[in-house]
């Protein structure tokens, strides 16, 4: 029997400086798009560890995770192939700096954050500022002035 499942990825919603942290991509799919951080959590890695992995090499920033946000399993998220991601709400520390697949990082006030960006985040977006916006305290630091309908 061959076993197919979908492959597992993680994206962090990064809060840094009251600000959301976006990375432009260098590779395929989407090249150029705006995108959150994130990738494949790799084979004995825990996701908790691969969202602060892939953080780190793609933003420069230490990233602490407050909040698991949710699962995103829709089959056509990547062009790629099918991928399930569990993504996760985070505060950054340090001095953002791309790396690896990112050509840039950049911070957004939520209210300008990009129209069109890579994958499905768009939709994390929207869902994460509706959480930050109703768990303020329990993402202390994380006071993002905005609504999810700002997207």
């Amino acid at each position: 029997m061959v076993l197919r499942t979908p492959l597992l990825t993680v994206d962090v919603v990064i809060i840094h400086q009251e600000r959301i942290v976006l990375v432009r991509r260098a590779n395929p799919p989407f090249k150029g798009y705006y995108a959150l951080p994130g990738g494949f959590v790799e084979i004995g890695e825990r996701t908790e560890d691969a969202a602060r992995r892939e953080a780190r090499e793609e933003t420069g920033l230490d990233v602490e995770l407050v909040k698991l946000l949710g699962v995103y399993s829709d089959v056509d998220r990547d062009p790629r192939g099918h991928t399930v991601s569990i993504a996760y709400i985070g505060r950054g520390r340090g001095e953002p700096l791309a790396d690896t697949d990112a050509l840039s990082v950049k911070l957004f006030n939520p209210n300008e954050l990009p129209k069109k960006l890579a994958f499905d985040h768009e939709k994390i977006l929207k869902d994460a500022l509706r959480v930050i916006q109703h768990h303020k305290e329990e993402i202390n630091n994380a006071t993002i002035d905005a609504k999810a309908t700002d997207l």
